[in-house]
Parts: C-alpha cells; structure tokens; sequence
C-alpha cells in the first residue's frame, strides 16, 4: 500500500455514533468495533472512493501531526480494514 492506493467501501456496516465515537457492528460476522479519533475520520472519508494521499492530506490540515507518522497510522488503520474485508484496495 502507497500515497496512490485507492480505497473503495465494500461493506456497509451498522454504524452508531456515540459521543465522539463511532460503535460498528458487522452483522455478518457477529463482530464490533470502536473508533476513536482520527479512526473516525478516517473512517468518514472513506465512504466515497478516494486515495491514501487524499486521506493523508486532509488528516495533516486538520492534525499536528508529521507527514511519516500520519501515513504509517493511516496505513495501519487501512490495513486493519482490510483484513476485515471492509475495504478493498486497487
């Protein structure tokens, strides 16, 4: 995975905001999950197609945070993703 890597949404999860945070629950498999912080914007952004660059880009005008260190956490947090078959990769 790179800055051009496309995201795409491949399942549509139950999503229940709660307090800052987000609760998903993937009926499917039974499983949950908790976002908290940037996991929530993250998240937000990729309800519509778009690239780990752009991901990247909105988090670094938003976050003091530099450049290495947010693309590595948005990396990780993709992959998670991924291997949870909730997104796909092109």
């Amino acid at each position: 995975m790179n800055e051009t890597t496309k995201i795409t949404l491949v399942k549509n999860l139950d999503v229940t905001d709660l307090s800052g945070e987000k609760v998903m629950v993937d009926f499917e498999t039974g499983k949950y999950f908790l976002l908290k912080g940037v996991a929530n914007d993250i998240w937000e952004y990729i309800q519509k197609p778009t690239t780990v660059k752009q991901i990247k880009e909105q988090l670094l005008c938003e976050y003091e945070v530099d450049e290495k260190t947010c693309l590595n956490e948005i990396i990780k947090f993709l992959t998670e993703l991924k291997s949870n078959e909730f997104i796909q990769l092109n």
